[in-house]
């Protein structure tokens, strides 16, 4: 009874959060024409002569998120690989609390580190004309942050694969590198897809990195050398101003945030798609 209560209470939380965004939702698309919303590439909700047009904030998003998984989940199985099948217990005993003090790290900071230290220190001489402010130092910081979230994951869900396994494959005279790659990482893959799509939907509600280190600059652009702003970003942008509440400019944080929502959900569902199918291939 008490675990069929504490299950209810996330479902009964999450459809909470749905209906405290829909509320607010619909007023706005009372205002603004869904059209408007999703049609358009100009967003400038705050200013005289407004636009509403979301794909900015939607493209600087993705790419924040895209640049910070894909420096992360290599970096992160690696680390995972790593812990989970070569290292020494007294090695992994180290290296476990270092993970998770990277992980606690207030995300400020490290908005901050973006700023200052990667893209002066380390992109500057690189990219000679890179921005202060862009979403490749934004990115990358953001792919630091949730490299312990996918390598503590995933680590756990190959030490979780069955010993046997392993003993089998190095009777049959495979190397610690094939039984690693070929007999614990499909087995623990579901665990694995689970730890990259939490890590990504942590990269795609990050703020405060991508508030501090990306501009705040809602253009839509691919180049990770400019600045941009996210969904997260400008939500914190448009609360800690002076916008009169009930307004079509308030309105627009709810909007942003129900579509934020529903990427979210619908990259849950997906990954849970294609966990299951990988599950029921290797079995």
């Amino acid at each position: 009874m008490f675990l069929r209560f504490a299950a209810a209470i996330t479902v009964l939380t999450t459809l909470a959060i749905g209906l405290t965004l829909l509320g607010e939702t619909v007023g706005f698309f009372r205002e603004v024409s869904p059209g408007a919303f999703f049609g358009s590439t100009e967003w400038s909700p705050t200013f005289a002569d407004p636009s509403f047009g979301v794909w900015p904030l939607v493209n600087g998003t993705l790419l924040v998120a895209g640049i910070g998984i894909v420096f992360a989940v290599p970096l992160g199985l690696l680390v995972a690989i790593y812990l989970s099948e070569y290292a020494r217990p007294r090695v992994r005993r180290i290296l476990k609390p270092f993970l998770e003090i990277l992980a606690g790290i207030p995300t400020v900071v490290l908005g901050f580190f973006a700023l200052h230290f990667v893209t002066q220190v380390v992109l500057k001489p690189i990219f000679p004309d890179i921005k202060t402010f862009n979403a490749l130092s934004a990115g990358l910081v953001v792919g630091l942050m949730i490299v312990p979230m996918i390598a503590s994951l995933s680590e756990d869900a190959m030490r979780a694969v069955p010993a046997s396994l392993r003993e089998g494959a190095y009777g049959l005279g495979a190397s610690k590198r094939t039984v690693a790659l070929r007999i614990v990482l499909p087995a623990a893959i579901s665990g694995v897809v689970s730890a990259i799509v939490l890590g990504l939907a942590r990269a795609i509600g990050e703020t405060m990195i991508v508030a501090i280190a990306g501009g705040n600059q809602p253009t839509m652009t691919f180049n990770p050398l400019h600045g941009i702003q996210t969904m997260t970003a400008f939500i914190v942008q448009v609360s800690l101003g002076d916008t009169q509440y009930g307004s079509i400019a308030y309105r627009t944080i709810f909007a942003v945030a129900t579509t934020l929502f529903v990427m979210t959900f619908a990259l849950n569902v997906v990954a849970h798609k294609i966990a299951r199918r990988f599950r029921e291939a290797y079995e």
